[in-house]
């Protein structure tokens, strides 16, 4: 069957006012550019007209500014899940102008297949090739698109020169059998292969193929300061002491990490520290940090759901693909986020919290409890099933206004029953083991020594101890320069 070249605007002529639209990608990486945009215009135009036009939004995770921003700026948007990061799209959400599902990332595909959320009258999907009989390769993301794909009446494919045909093969599509037939997802290593190499469709369903050269919204992240730099360098000193304890295995064990400086930082750090062997990763987003401890041998493979680099990186990993595609392995998110390959292969799991409390409970998601930054993600994916859950945080937000440690927190995504360890600049609270009740100190380095203060939690006004057997030493210091300190009980 023929493929049917289109423009943007054509292809936004098959979406229409109530439609359940889903999205490839996984972060900005595979998401389409261009469709977006156009639907934002039909938007605006119906609006003017005195029209409704909205959409219901499924994605892999958060998107572009050029879908996200697009959409959110136009009004365009009934109901979006399961995770966003754009400004726009944020303050739409806030101001309850559109209507919010923050879930676990690996849940949302079966969700839709078991008609939890209703169904999928679009997909739109970017993909670096697709041919007549319904091959759709897809580009530096995945995220959901195999089953938006099986779901959708309609299926419009961005077809981006950007990302060449022969990145085929750097990608593993496999679907889990739905309940009462499902059985193990047979990875037992993060190189195992266990799906296909792209998507297949009905032909007859893709409605049209819209020709984009468009790169990928990925920016460079901030140079690292000081205080993700500690934290990183306390995330390996503290993997180095489990190693060394037996805790951790010699050989070590694949490595889960989140987006942002922060992670970018703890791999940088646990790359140069060389009493850590050079190890797998098994995570959702492959950033800037893993592809370049990849070209120096610390990393040995990554398997994830996305390429989230530096479109400078993104190049690099093109124009050297002979070395690249056979350690890296891009996966659908319920299959690259699932619990039960996360429990089976042992990971150490280092995530970001906005909030953490004295009893380990975090809060990942919303500012002062009421306010949506971005959403669970995938945290709550690896949590609960690693080997090691480490939550990090820099211990203070705001110019060292807002304390990120609280008596309680304001809202809660994981419990103490889930979180082992919590690292900041300052140090390491390792809570394995642990009673919840614990001591608070507010401990500060001074000239003379080490002085412990009990009382305040800088920037919440909290006063106040609660002193239980076995006491824990959290500690929330001001910023002292680079000193820093382990606590334990």
């Amino acid at each position: 069957m023929a493929l049917k070249f289109i423009t943007a605007e054509e292809a936004a002529s098959f979406v229409h006012h109530d439609d359940n639209v889903g999205f490839s990608g996984f972060t900005p990486a595979g998401c389409p550019k261009v469709v977006p945009g156009a639907i934002a215009k039909k938007a605006i135009a119906e609006h003017e007209k005195g029209n409704p036009f909205q959409i219901g939004m499924f994605t892999g995770a958060s998107t572009g500014d050029k879908l996200d921003g697009e959409l959110a700026r136009a009004n365009a948007i009934k109901f979006r899940t399961p995770y966003q990061s754009n400004k726009d799209l944020r303050a739409l959400l806030n101001s309850h102008g559109a209507q919010y599902f923050d879930m676990h990332l690996s849940e949302l595909a079966q969700s839709l297949r078991y008609g939890f959320l209703g169904k999928i009258d679009v997909a739109i999907v970017e993909a670096a090739d697709v041919t007549e009989d319904g091959e759709i390769v897809p580009t530096s993301g995945v995220g959901i698109l195999p089953t938006i794909c099986r779901m959708a009446d309609r299926i419009i494919i961005e077809l981006n020169c950007r990302h060449p045909k022969e990145i085929r093969g750097m990608h593993d599509i496999y679907e889990p059998a739905d309940p009462p037939y499902r059985r193990e997802i047979p990875i037992y290593t993060p190189s195992d292969r266990i799906g296909s190499d792209c998507v297949k469709v009905d032909p007859a369903k893709i409605v049209g193929v819209v020709k984009t050269d468009e790169p990928n919204e990925g920016g460079k992240f901030s140079p690292l300061d000081d205080v993700t730099m500690a934290i990183g360098q306390n995330v390996a000193n503290f993997l180095v002491g489990e190693i060394k304890a037996g805790r951790l295995p010699k050989e070590f064990v694949p490595l889960q990490s989140g987006v942002g400086n922060v992670a970018n930082a703890v791999l940088g750090c646990m790359g140069e520290n060389k009493d850590i062997p050079a190890f797998n990763v098994y995570t959702e987003v492959i950033q800037d940090a893993v592809i370049a401890l990849m070209k120096e041998g610390r990393v040995k493979f990554a398997s994830g759901c996305s390429l989230s680099v530096s479109n400078e990186v993104i190049r690099d990993i093109y124009a050297n693909l002979d070395f690249f595609k056979d350690k890296i392995l891009l996966r659908p998110q319920e299959i690259s986020n699932n619990p039960e390959v996360a429990r089976r292969l042992g990971l150490v799991a280092i995530n970001t919290a906005l909030e953490a409390d004295i009893f380990g409970n975090i809060n990942s998601t919303h500012v002062s409890g009421t306010r949506m930054m971005n959403g669970i993600g995938g945290s709550g994916d690896f949590t609960r099933s690693a080997m090691l859950s480490i939550f990090t945080t820099p211990s203070t937000a705001k110019e060292g206004k807002i304390s990120a440690f609280v008596p309680m927190v304001s809202h809660l995504d994981h419990s103490e029953h889930s979180v082992k360890v919590i690292i900041t600049e300052y140090g390491v609270a390792d809570l394995r083991g642990k009673s919840p009740a614990c001591t608070l100190h507010h401990r500060q380095l001074r000239p003379s020594g080490l002085q412990t203060v009990t009382g305040r939690i800088p920037g919440n006004g909290y006063q106040g101890t609660h002193a239980t057997e076995p006491e824990m030493l959290l500690r929330f210091p001001r910023r002292t320069g680079s000193q820093r300190r382990h606590a334990q009980c």
